[in-house]
């Protein structure tokens, strides 16, 4: 952490609430005036880490220059920049030259403070890394940041590039992650439906010594106890009828690498039993068989219940408990970790557009991303995502084409727009250039334009259900994979089919 903040903004003074949040977190404050003032006080920091606070006009000049000032203390000292919300895209150009946060200008709450810390905390001044994934624009105002050397140099190393670690809180679970990979100990991942447990197991097998071994899941809540059985231990040949040969069970598969158990809190008492022998013994006898296989993998398990109440209610074994959690992992849901939710956004879109597609999406639509509570997680995201691909004609996603689980949509929030001007001032946010991720958001429409679709939506969506429908079953190759698009399931699919009167009925017969 940063021992000495160095304020230079010739735009706003230091509040003194902000002094004392700065103050109570270890970090005192030092006004600055002149570029030689500031070179004398990052002179007398010496060797302690320091960090400059510099607030922006409209322009990038001011922060070109500091930096150029500060080269030679470039690893000692982090940057924060301040920036009007409605230089949003000053804040981009802040990150990509090394600015290590951005907050907005007017913005001083704990809240925000203690995040520009993090950030502060977490990066390697003069680190120099490349912004891997976006940052993120806050609901409530502007608050950008790039990941620092712990998510950005760890993700390439462990193969995941593929995982966004924006926010500090995942920034923070990733470093963890990366630690409790190097010792061979048994991880417990707790976290809500769709939050990404699996994900971070794979980070964890990915990032671990045993990384060229095999990764073997399991959904333990998915098949019966005695499938389940013979699925985690095998048997042998002749072990009961129909046992015309060996099996191999799915712990003998991953001898070497990493066995999965997700949803572990799932499993019946009576194989908790036989799943504790296994993992104290380190070794397994297949049903019907006499030789004990030793076992050398990690075991990662998981699951969304609370097993402390499922022990109290006996439903899970306490020793059991004991020996999966070592190491005990907690996966945030999406509303914890907002940061993250325009990057992943950004991937899905990414993953799902064709080669001659460049898809955006508008100032309002981001809002409503980042507002929305998302109780559904990243899985839900991936719903909305995609629902959104298949209503959208043009390629720019707006607040009309999203449509949410809980039946929500964006008629609500238009609505409410009038009452937050910072919207009408919001220019078009525009993702860190990647390899991998495409300009989300591109300049095509501004706030405004979204703003008067608002009355038309129900209407929009009402009359564009048909020719939706229609091109969802004309880009899919079957009704199925046409209500996977729509979001929808496939009754409903034949439901609303039924429905559309001038639809060709020849059509309706080959979908």
């Amino acid at each position: 952490m940063p021992s000495t903040a160095l304020w230079l903004d010739p735009f706003r003074s230091l509040k003194p609430a902000e002094q004392v949040l700065l103050g109570q977190a270890g970090v005192s404050t030092s006004m600055v005036c002149t570029y030689e003032e500031l070179e004398a006080s990052v002179a007398q920091l010496g060797d302690q880490r320091g960090l400059l606070v510099l607030g922006l006009g409209s322009d990038i000049d001011l922060l070109i220059e500091a930096l150029q000032l500060l080269q030679s203390a470039k690893d000692r000292v982090s940057v924060i920049c301040r920036v009007e919300r409605r230089h949003l895209e000053l804040a981009v150009a802040a990150m990509r030259h090394g600015a290590c946060h951005v907050l907005a200008a007017d913005d001083w709450s704990a809240q925000a403070w203690r995040k520009a810390l993090d950030c502060a905390k977490t990066q390697a001044p003069g680190a120099a890394q490349p912004v891997a994934v976006a940052g993120s624009v806050q609901s409530a105002g502007l608050s950008m940041h790039k990941p620092g050397s712990v998510g950005a140099s760890l993700a390439p190393q462990s193969g995941v590039r593929s995982v966004v670690f924006v926010d500090p809180v995942s920034i923070k679970l990733l470093a963890l992650a990366q630690r409790v990979a190097q010792a061979q100990v048994a991880v417990l991942i707790e976290g809500p439906t769709g939050s990404g447990k699996e994900v971070l197991a794979r980070v964890l097998h990915e990032s671990s010594p045993c990384a060229d071994g095999p990764f073997v899941g399991l959904n333990c809540a998915a098949l019966p106890e005695h499938m389940i059985e013979d699925m985690l231990f095998g048997h042998e040949k002749g072990a009961f009828t129909g046992a015309v040969k060996d099996h191999r069970g799915l712990f003998e598969q991953a001898q070497g690498g990493t066995i999965f158990l997700d949803e572990v809190g799932e499993l019946p008492m009576a194989l908790q039993a036989k799943l504790l022998r296994v993992l104290q013994e380190r070794s397994l006898v297949k049903l019907g068989g006499e030789r004990a296989i030793a076992l050398n993998l990690r075991v990662v398990a998981a699951t969304n219940k609370n097993l402390r109440l499922a022990i109290e209610q006996r439903e899970f074994r306490e020793d059991l408990y004991f020996r999966l959690s070592t190491f005990k992992l907690r996966v945030p849901p999406v509303s914890e970790r907002t940061g993250d939710i325009l990057p992943i956004v950004a991937r899905l879109l990414a993953r799902y557009q064709r080669d001659d597609q460049a898809w955006s999406v508008s100032p309002a639509a981001q809002l409503r991303l980042l507002s929305y509570p998302w109780p559904g997680n990243v899985r839900e995201i991936e719903n909305v995502v995609q629902r959104a691909m298949v209503l959208c004609g043009d390629c720019h996603i707006d607040t009309e084409h999203l449509m949410f689980d809980d039946g929500a949509d964006g008629a609500e929030f238009l609505s409410s727009l009038s009452h937050q001007p910072v919207l009408t001032d919001l220019p078009v946010y525009q993702l860190p250039s990647s390899p991998n991720l495409p300009n989300l958001l591109s300049p095509m429409v501004g706030a405004e334009d979204s703003l008067s679709a608002g009355n038309k939506l129900q209407t929009a969506v009402k009359n564009s259900e048909q020719s939706v429908i229609r091109e969802a079953l004309e880009t899919s190759k079957n009704k199925i994979e046409a209500a996977q698009k729509l979001g929808i399931s496939p009754r409903t699919l034949r439901y609303k089919m039924a429905q559309l009167r001038d639809m060709n009925p020849e059509q309706l017969a080959n979908a």
